[in-house]
């Protein structure tokens, strides 16, 4: 089987994401030309910025997979959403009415970068309880964790799955999140990675985390992070 890819913003129009449907369908190709064969759409919801009503979202993933399926693409196109740690999130996550991913098992989640939410590490083993997966998006960026708070990473890599950007381990946003990229993946602590793509330069950025890791620790690295571990996320398990 192929790669998979947890975080992607290749719907077109809903978020900083791309804003056309030529703009998908070139991305989902360079995507499938890369060796993924599923993605999830991802776009945000997040108060006050992006925050697409579920009929937007739905008309722009039923275009990108009538365009795929005119296409003869084998890509398979599933849904999400990055959910935004804000007060929209904390209404709806103890109804277990935040967005996730097709199958209703794993959903996507993101924090503020500069401070973590209070007692962040119960409210996702609360989550847990509840019967879904939370799924850190892009982990390496939260500077709360960084250096001293190292630690706070293996704890909540025990309740959530973390999920760096491939882009971010050769250094596409910054020399301390490339740091923590790769010391995440160094330390076993990355559960998976994705593109988190919004354009062809987040592609590109993607394709050279791709190879960092199989040049720096395999391709049994490679096939775990991007294949075996998505399809166990999705599925709603936490990979050891």
């Amino acid at each position: 089987m192929g790669f998979v890819d947890l975080h992607s913003h290749v719907l077109p129009g809903l978020d900083d994401g791309v804003k056309a449907l030529d703009e998908s369908m070139e991305l989902t190709s360079i995507l499938a030309k890369m060796g993924f064969d599923t993605v999830c759409a991802t776009p945000h919801q997040k108060v006050g910025q992006f925050l697409p009503t579920r009929t937007a979202i739905d008309a722009a993933y039923a275009q990108v997979q009538a365009a795929l399926i005119a296409r003869q693409s084998t890509l398979q196109l599933l849904l999400g959403a990055e959910n935004f740690w804000d007060e929209l999130f904390l209404e709806r996550w103890p109804k277990s009415e935040q967005p996730t991913y097709t199958g209703a098992k794993a959903f996507l989640v993101e924090i503020n970068v500069q401070v973590a939410p209070p007692r962040i590490e119960d409210t996702m083993f609360q989550i847990r309880l509840k019967g879904l997966l939370p799924t850190l998006a892009h982990p390496e960026r939260y500077s709360s964790f960084w250096d001293r708070n190292f630690a706070r990473y293996e704890a909540l890599s025990r309740t959530c799955a973390m999920v760096i950007d491939l882009g971010a381990l050769d250094g596409a946003h910054g020399k301390p999140q490339c740091t923590h990229a790769r010391r995440l993946v160094e330390e076993g602590l990355a559960h998976a990675a994705a593109t988190d793509v919004h354009s062809v330069a987040d592609a590109r950025a993607a394709g050279a985390g791709i190879a960092w890791i199989r040049k720096r620790c395999g391709d049994a690295a490679v096939q775990r992070l991007l294949d075996e571990n998505p399809r166990r996320i999705l599925n709603g398990e936490l990979p050891d």
